[in-house]
């Protein structure tokens, strides 16, 4: 899923992987397998569906000694093609996370792209500063993500 004209940062890495598209999706999609490869998320529990748009799920992160529970609702599910979903839900469009796939000859190429078009109450009482180093943060995090994705992927 692109992130809309509004958003007010857009970040995004990514990388070609040595499987095909449904694989690829099947492992970004296991919101339980997050802690596999991300340097914060640790993983999830559908909370209302298994993985379909509209389905919640809470997401669970680590962050040094900070922990942390979000509800997150799903904006896209087209396996294969794209896995967004939203913290906080649709209604109040604040933090998107997006794993997309695209076929390269016998490949994938995946990217996962994050982007905020309104600031969470935790965003808006962050100092300029402190905004910077989390979206500093989370460029780095989606790289290893991705790699995380990768070596997951082609290690069968």
């Amino acid at each position: 899923m692109q992130a809309p004209d509004d958003a007010i940062v857009v970040r995004e890495a990514s990388i070609e992987i040595d499987a095909a598209p449904d694989e690829v999706y099947d492992l970004v999609s296991d919101i339980s397998r997050m802690g596999e490869w991300s340097s914060e998320a640790t993983g999830g529990a559908w909370t209302k569906g298994h993985g379909k748009v509209g389905d919640w799920f809470d997401g669970t992160n680590k962050a040094g000694d900070r922990e942390w529970t979000r509800e997150c609702e799903v904006a896209a599910a087209d396996r294969g093609r794209d896995f967004t979903f939203v913290v906080g839900g649709i209604e109040h469009n604040r933090t998107w996370w997006s794993f997309e796939m695209s076929p390269t000859g016998e490949g994938t190429t995946l990217t996962e792209r994050w982007w905020i078009v309104n600031k969470s109450p935790a965003m808006l009482e962050a100092t300029a500063e402190q905004f910077a180093g989390r979206i500093e943060l989370t460029e780095t995090m989606l790289a290893s993500t991705v790699a995380g994705v990768k070596a997951a992927a082609e290690s069968g």
